[in-house]
């Protein structure tokens, strides 16, 4: 994701800050009457209906910042809220309480934090019909698919892990001795995630390391902030000791800069571009600092003749899901050339039955980009690829029937090798279409990114599925089918998509500190 992956906001909106002069009245009070900065003001904001608050959540208590920013709902360009604007003075205080959250949390047992954790999805099940429509309203994603998937699947994180707790077991023996692995909390963990499914990335990492013993700081987008801020409610109610969980809103330039430099950070998890990424590397270095990188991806959509055509066009639209705003999305469609042209007519066919409009409606299907920003960006991809040669056959600009931040889906045939809409992570609703006439074309053309972090392969031969897909680089390779998650597998990016792999066990090996506990063989009279 080139620059949108700083989906944590990688280009900055640079939202107008509020007044914070003090009143000449103020000024002349003694400084113990001064309203403290930081102290707890009640801010809050009304969305669909919904009470949220838009203060930080440190230490168990809602507190403020002497600044805000705006943020602007995608669906029609008004601003839902004025939000904390972190600070570094603000992030020293997160992470001091989550530390000293570390003598509660970090020292119950697997057993008591995962029955917390299952209550924590309890609540977020039971108040799906609150957090759907807000993040709908705040990020523009589809309202059904917020409540329907999304939402239950945050939900779905929280119990996973807590399950997957107790399943932590490992041992081995060589010659009468035992060695057994044990998953302590390693501290403090600083989570910073994108605005395109915000909730459901966060406890993608806030889950495991919470299970883990952790203590979290969770910087949420500042394109979308406000179902961090219900979750925060989310855990106080389940009963997560005060500290454990805390929400740092504010800018990534800023509140999130002061995070991954922390000293008092044991674990950074990003998602984010991979130039933002190097610099929350570079922070970390630092401190030696373990980090968590999840940086985009430009996935290879391969499709052999031999392939169900039904499943392929079916599955080709999906890759506009979210308005194209999807790390995972196969944006290359790679086809056999003996199946294109009927491809394409099937595609076209399908694509046009598209519904763009507002997410909030149940018979929408396509709804906006996430800001003025974003849109431009994506058009500015587009305009370069036309300008370069290639032909939109589908789309090729703003839905300018809508109007606003609506981008109408696009197809690209007729690409030159090398084209910039190849190479670069658009992130929106753009797909290019190239053939092939051999297998080892097709894998050359999939491996022809910098990304890694994903690929999708249609074919009706079992041998060809096993060889491509062992050729293809990518973190997940989805055969006949995509955006099938089962959390015991890894997930993570090869090459510039990331560094490291979550989901299972693999989430533990990062959040915890791995022990190695070696036992001599006991006398015979020291045995139990």
């Amino acid at each position: 994701m080139d620059t949108p992956c700083n989906r944590e906001g990688r280009q900055s909106r640079h939202p107008r800050r509020l007044d914070t002069t003090r009143s000449p009245s103020l000024s002349s009070r003694p400084n113990d009457q001064l309203p403290r900065r930081g102290a707890p003001t009640g801010a809050s904001a009304s969305v669909e209906g919904i009470e949220v608050s838009t203060e930080h959540w440190i230490g168990g208590e809602r507190i403020g910042s002497s600044g805000a920013f705006a943020d602007v709902s995608p669906i029609d360009e008004s601003t839902l809220a004025e939000v904390a604007r972190g600070t570094a003075e603000d992030a020293d205080r997160a992470v001091d309480a989550a530390r000293a959250a570390t003598e509660t949390w970090g020292r119950t047992s697997p057993k008591q934090r995962g029955e917390v954790l299952h209550r924590i999805a309890d609540l977020v099940q039971e108040r799906v019909p609150e957090l759907a429509p807000v993040e709908t309203r705040d990020n523009g994603s589809l309202v059904r698919s917020m409540r329907n998937s999304v939402m239950p699947r945050v939900a779905r994180n929280f119990r996973f892990f807590a399950d997957q707790l107790t399943q932590l077991r490992e041992s081995f023996e060589m010659d009468g001795f035992e060695s057994r692995t044990e998953w302590d909390p390693s501290g403090v963990t600083a989570v910073i995630t994108p605005w395109n499914a915000p909730l459901m990335l966060a406890t993608w990492r806030v889950a495991p390391a919470l299970a883990a013993g952790n203590s979290v700081v969770l910087k949420p987008p500042e394109w979308a902030p406000l179902t961090a801020s219900m979750l925060a409610d989310v855990t106080k109610d389940a009963g997560l000791p005060d500290g454990a969980f805390n929400v740092l809103q504010g800018i990534g330039e800023e509140a999130g800069a002061a995070l991954t430099g922390h000293p008092g950070v044991d674990r950074i998890a990003f998602t984010g571009s991979i130039e933002t990424g190097k610099l929350v590397a570079r922070a970390a270095a630092a401190n030696l600092t373990p980090t968590s990188l999840e940086l985009g991806g430009k996935s290879p959509f391969v499709a052999f003749a031999d392939a169900d055509m039904d499943a392929v066009v079916k599955q080709a639209v999906n890759q506009f899901d979210n308005a194209g705003q999807v790390c995972l999305a196969g944006t290359r469609l790679i086809l056999e050339r003996s199946m294109a042209d009927v491809f394409l007519e099937r595609f076209l066919e399908a694509a046009a039955a598209l519904r763009q409009g507002d997410p909030r409606e149940e018979t929408t299907d396509l709804g906006p980009q996430i800001t003025r920003e974003h849109l431009e960006r994506v058009d500015g991809f587009v305009r370069r690829a036309k300008a370069e040669g290639a032909t939109a056959i589908l789309g090729g600009g703003p839905n300018e029937e809508l109007g606003g931040l609506y981008y109408r889906p696009t197809l690209f045939t007729d690409v030159p090798a090398g084209a910039e809409v190849l190479r670069k992570e658009v992130f929106g609703p753009v797909l290019t279409l190239q053939t092939f006439e051999e297998e080892e074309e097709a894998v050359a053309l999939g491996n022809q990114t910098e990304y890694g972090l994903a690929a999708i392969l249609y074919t009706g031969d079992r041998d060809r599925a096993e060889r491509v897909a062992e050729r293809l680089v990518a973190g997940t390779v989805w055969v006949n089918c995509f955006f099938v998650r089962d959390l015991r597998a890894p997930f993570g990016g090869a090459r510039r998509s990331g560094v490291g792999r979550e989901g299972g066990v693999y989430s533990f090996d990062f959040y915890a500190d791995v022990k190695n506990v070696c036992t001599a063989p006991w006398p015979q009279a020291a045995e139990r």
